[in-house]
């Protein structure tokens, strides 16, 4: 058996790392993983820890829900102690707030990168910031209670933690829009059937599907996984036209590289 070494277990946040798979873990169950600016900082810090021989990370929640969202203290006058509340954000300048929530989405941004495959196990509630932390990763397996749901509208605010972009391109932005100004629940069924969720699976399943599933991509070679995903994370952003040259020059490292010519 392979042996885990764990690199960092602070402020709700633990990260495992065995071998070529790391597992980041949400450790509050008792506050359902709400999350904090210091619970973002130590996500973000996952990011920074993560070996270079990692491959797969799976991105988990203790106890009954993944993720409730935000911490409901943060919408107190006094907010988390040594933290800006939001009424402190909002009476500073837009420098400075734009500057601290571009630091809250550092904890929702590296989980993309090209050179790791990223997966969500998904049970109980995933709200608002924890329904966009598991948009965050790359595949999502949710058991058969998960519930997702957007509440920052109905709060006056918006999804700001990098949620939207992905949400979109998953479900398509009529779908998306629904979701994030009603606030509805989306059940496992629904996620399912609209792409949000890879899988769905009994409760009892989620561990062992989601180890199922890390096995299936730890298969393919790392540099081919790495190519792939960096072609299919640009093709939004290309005509057919410059896809196909983006592939062909894909192909051409790959080839070099099976040949023993790489650089």
């Amino acid at each position: 058996m392979t042996a885990r070494e764990t690199l960092l277990d602070q402020d709700g946040v633990q990260l495992t790392v065995a071998d070529a798979v790391a597992t980041v873990t949400l450790t509050n169950p008792a506050k359902r993983n709400a999350q904090s600016p210091a619970l973002w900082r130590a996500l973000t810090e996952a990011g920074r820890l993560l070996p270079g021989t990692v491959r797969v990370v799976v991105l988990r929640g203790e106890g009954k829900s993944f993720s409730a969202g935000l911490d409901r203290q943060a919408f107190t006058p006094e907010g988390f102690d040594g933290e800006p509340s939001f009424l402190d954000l909002a009476r500073g300048s837009d420098e400075a707030l734009d500057a601290e929530i571009a630091t809250y989405q550092e904890a929702f941004t590296w989980w993309r990168r090209n050179d790791v495959v990223s997966i969500a196990a998904v049970q109980g509630h995933a709200i608002g910031a924890g329904f966009q932390l598991a948009l965050a990763c790359d595949l999502r397996v949710c058991a058969d209670d998960a519930q997702f749901a957007m509440k920052e509208t109905s709060l006056g605010l918006v999804p700001d933690l990098g949620g939207t972009q992905p949400l979109v391109s998953l479900v398509g932005y009529a779908r998306a829009l629904e979701i994030c100004v009603t606030g509805r629940f989306v059940g496992a069924d629904e996620a399912e059937r609209t792409g949000l969720a890879n899988l769905v699976v009994p409760l009892a399943e989620l561990s062992a599907a989601t180890d199922d599933l890390t096995a299936a991509l730890l298969a393919a070679p790392r540099d081919a996984v790495v190519e792939t995903k960096a072609l299919l994370r640009g093709a939004a952003g290309r005509t057919y036209d410059e896809q196909r040259v983006a592939e062909r020059a894909a192909q051409g490292r790959r080839l070099r590289d099976l040949a023993g010519l790489g650089e």
